[in-house]
């Protein structure tokens, strides 16, 4: 059961929270600053989605997981607040939302949540309405839903709250109208599906059968799950109480065995899965490449970088550095003469010494790498770590403590 918590002391445009009861846990280049204006969705195939006007939808993204694929950059941040170009993940979501119409949001989350909400607020600056409730211990994917059903009055959408995707919700909406179903899922084609959940269904959409991640002598379509969900509110009566549930594992092979239809809405749009690093990278870059549609502050043609690339407000960058081209630098870093950085994403306040090389990584605020240190490809550095002068980060490793780098 679930309990509203004042807020007395809340911050003006703070939003009320629901806790759920249970355990706790020198040279300088110049660069011309871009204004950061809205923009319209838009469709993988160049044209203006058309939304959800005309219908009253709520949403619930499922922001409640630990990222522990994405460690150790969720040791400091959860995995909704990592940068994805010059904002949270999660507010390039809740624009997408709010552009296709839908303007109010429940966020179930666990892990964290003083940071989504202290970003976020109640959402009157984004012009929507957010919910939160927070769970003290994790309910599931579908548990969360169940552990907000008060909030929900007719059909909403729920999105895994690590997917990024070009997906047209308003396409699906009149999709998952047209069937007359419990509920409609988006899945997408891969090349290897026996990583995910596979959807089985018949030339009408019908689902028919679930494989979670099968064998690959089990495989019998390559769509998959894709983590976009459109559910009549009757599905949330089919989720028991107070208790972790599935909703892939449990409540959607229920499903199928009833007496309504859940149907599948297959489309070839971009989608990645932002929840391990390699995936965290790409996105960043095929959104500089312009491969995923999103809204973003475009690249300034004096900055001294290889294009595409993003340098954030108060960035400096040595006239005898060379960064780019795909590299996205955060607020506030600072890379010295000599210095290369290729394909990597640094977040705010991180410093590149003199003659350092940092290629193919990530590495998360703060994060000091010495002269003429090495990240290799692959490598991801965690929140405020020191890269000692003239040490390797080896490809594809992971850093919480400078002590275990090899000099």
């Amino acid at each position: 059961m679930a309990r509203n918590v004042p807020i007395g002391s809340a911050l003006p445009g703070q939003a009320s929270v629901t806790r759920v009861a249970g355990r706790g846990r020198q040279g300088v280049a110049r660069y011309r600053r871009v204004r950061r204006s809205p923009a319209p969705l838009w469709r993988a195939d160049g044209h203006r989605s058309q939304g959800v006007s005309g219908e009253e939808m709520q949403a619930i993204v499922l922001v409640g997981g630990e990222g522990t694929r994405l460690r150790p950059l969720t040791y400091s941040v959860p995995k909704p607040m990592v940068p994805l170009l010059d904002r949270p993940f999660m507010e390039h979501v809740l624009l997408r939302l709010r552009d296709a119409g839908i303007n109010e949001v429940v966020l179930p989350a666990c892990y964290l949540p003083e940071a989504i909400q202290r970003h976020f607020g109640d959402g009157e600056r984004m012009g929507m309405r957010l919910h939160y409730v927070i769970e003290e211990e994790p309910l599931g994917t579908a548990g969360a839903l169940k552990n907000v059903e008060r909030f929900i009055t007719g059909p909403f959408f729920v999105f895994n709250g690590d997917i990024l995707t070009s997906l047209d919700l308003g396409a699906m909406l009149e999709f998952h109208r047209r069937g007359g179903g419990i509920g409609t899922l988006h899945l997408i084609p891969v090349e290897d599906p026996t990583a995910f959940g596979c959807v089985e269904r018949e030339s009408d959409g019908r689902i028919t059968r679930f494989a979670e991640k099968p064998k690959p002598h089990e495989v019998t379509t390559n769509y998959i799950n894709a983590g976009t969900y459109l559910l009549e509110r009757d599905v949330l009566d089919r989720i028991p109480t107070g208790r972790n549930v599935s909703i892939e594992r449990e409540t959607f092979p229920q499903l199928i065995s009833g007496d309504r239809p859940l149907y599948a809405y297959a489309t070839e749009d971009y989608w990645i899965d932002i929840g391990k690093p390699e995936n965290y990278l790409k996105a960043n870059l095929d959104i500089l490449r312009g491969t995923m549609p999103l809204r973003t502050v475009g690249p300034s043609a004096e900055a001294a970088v290889k294009h595409p690339s993003f340098v954030g407000a108060h960035s400096i960058i040595d006239r005898q550095a060379e960064v780019g081209p795909g590299v996205v630098l955060g607020r506030g870093c600072r890379i010295a003469a000599h210095a290369h950085v290729y394909e990597s994403v640094l977040w705010d306040g991180v410093v590149i010494g003199e003659g350092a090389s940092i290629e193919g990584a990530v590495l998360a605020g703060d994060v000091h790498v010495g002269a003429n240190a090495r990240v290799e490809r692959g490598a991801v550095v965690g929140h405020g770590e020191r890269i000692p002068a003239g040490s390797v980060v080896p490809a594809g490793a992971r850093v919480p403590m400078p002590a275990r780098l090899p000099a």
